[in-house]
């Protein structure tokens, strides 16, 4: 496969990723956060396993010897990140949540340095306080009293605690995924997060209920585009690229997020913009090649 063919793929998960947080409106406008979420992942690992048996993958032996790593990681990555993802989508903008999401590649550097064990890389310790910095613009909407009094929107907050999610599922799939076909493991981790976000679906009191036209369509573009392709390519781009080269690409989910709101009428606000600019430049510089000093 070409490099150019690999950089479209991963760019088209960029793409379906940042229509995620657009797309997710018409979703919980029918739908309570968790039946959204629990919906979006039957599916999504219907078609997995769909795509498995269809390259006739052998699924079943490696369940029975990575069982709890599919549940860990079904747990972290799947329910977890889902759950605030929804909720916050319920009284943030699509346009800030996707904001704040662009941090997540340097969030992860920073995880991996503790969990891990990695040297933090001094573009790192350059980049952490003008992405913060841009997180907080946005949180805030420029109002340095929200800063002070810590008076920031529910939603933004969630979707914080759903980045942190994704970048904890980040550094626990660098340790514990297990080797083989990404296709059957990734089968496995979205059924266990699927079956997590079912049973907290049924636990929570709430019901669900038939999707109107818009909806339907949406949940279906978010369950073929933004779940099973976008896995898909994404998993193309880390064997191809590694994960530090493909994590640049994340930087491009936000602008995704922004355009496609503004083709269907949501404009980003001049704040957004703002803080969109340090997020990304400051994921930008994390991502920046170190220098190597030429030996002899």
């Amino acid at each position: 496969m070409r490099i150019s063919t690999v950089y479209l793929l991963v760019t088209a998960s960029a793409f379906f990723w940042g229509a995620n947080f657009v797309l997710a409106g018409p979703i919980l406008a029918d739908l309570p956060p968790l039946w959204a979420a629990a919906v979006r992942f039957v599916l999504g690992a219907a078609l997995m396993f769909i795509v498995a048996l269809a390259r006739r993958e052998k699924l079943l032996a490696p369940l029975k010897r990575h069982a709890g790593i599919y549940l860990l990681l079904g747990a972290v990555g799947i329910c977890g990140f889902n759950l605030f993802f929804f909720y916050a989508l319920r009284t943030t903008s699509a346009n800030s949540a996707s904001l704040i999401m662009a941090t997540n590649p340097l969030l992860t550097a920073l995880l991996a340095v503790a969990f891990l064990g990695e040297r933090l890389a001094t573009r790192h310790l350059v980049a952490l306080p003008l992405a913060l910095i841009g997180v907080a613009v946005v949180i805030s909407q420029g109002d340095m009293h929200k800063l002070q009094s810590l008076s920031f929107a529910q939603g933004d907050l969630l979707m914080l605690v759903a980045d942190l999610s994704w970048a904890m599922y980040n550094v626990l799939v660098r340790r514990y995924m297990p080797q083989g076909s990404p296709i059957v493991h990734t089968s496995w981790v979205m059924a266990a997060g699927a079956i997590l976000l079912v049973l907290a679906a049924l636990d929570s009191g709430t019901h669900m209920s038939p999707l109107d036209g818009k909806a339907a369509i949406a949940m279906a573009v978010m369950v073929v585009g933004g779940t099973v392709l976008a896995y898909l390519f994404w998993g193309v781009g880390i064997a191809r690229l590694g994960a530090a080269r493909a994590a640049i690409f994340l930087n491009l989910v936000p602008v995704f997020a922004m355009l496609v709101g503004g083709f269907l009428g949501t404009l980003p606000t001049p704040t957004q913009l703002v803080g969109g600019l340090l997020v990304l430049g400051g994921v930008s510089v994390s991502m920046f090649p170190s220098r190597r000093v030429a030996t002899a």
